[in-house]
């Protein structure tokens, strides 16, 4: 009898840039993404480059690909203020 492949955990981060702009991504590994970002190299987003020091202000774990797709998508659509009050239920 096989055994399922374990599906992998996916998650949505948002990253604020040294200049107080918000960018919100989703991910399976959070660690890797945010040091490929920082490293400006050729994976990173094109909107972070030049824009750091970049600091990791959220991360949520999703059950699926889709389900962090949506969530992304949902968070892009927030008003700024509710990011913020999002990301400070984060810190507490």
């Amino acid at each position: 009898m096989q055994q399922k492949k374990s599906a992998k955990d996916w998650f949505l981060y948002i990253i604020k840039c040294a200049n107080g702009h918000l960018y919100t991504g989703i991910t399976t590994d959070v660690a890797r993404r945010f040091s490929e970002h920082q490293s400006s190299g050729p994976l990173a987003a094109k909107y972070l480059k030049g824009k750091g020091p970049l600091t990791l202000v959220y991360q949520e774990s999703l059950s699926c690909r889709s389900s962090a797709t949506k969530r992304e998508i949902a968070v892009k659509k927030l008003p700024r203020h509710q990011k913020l009050t999002l990301i400070n239920r984060f810190d507490t």
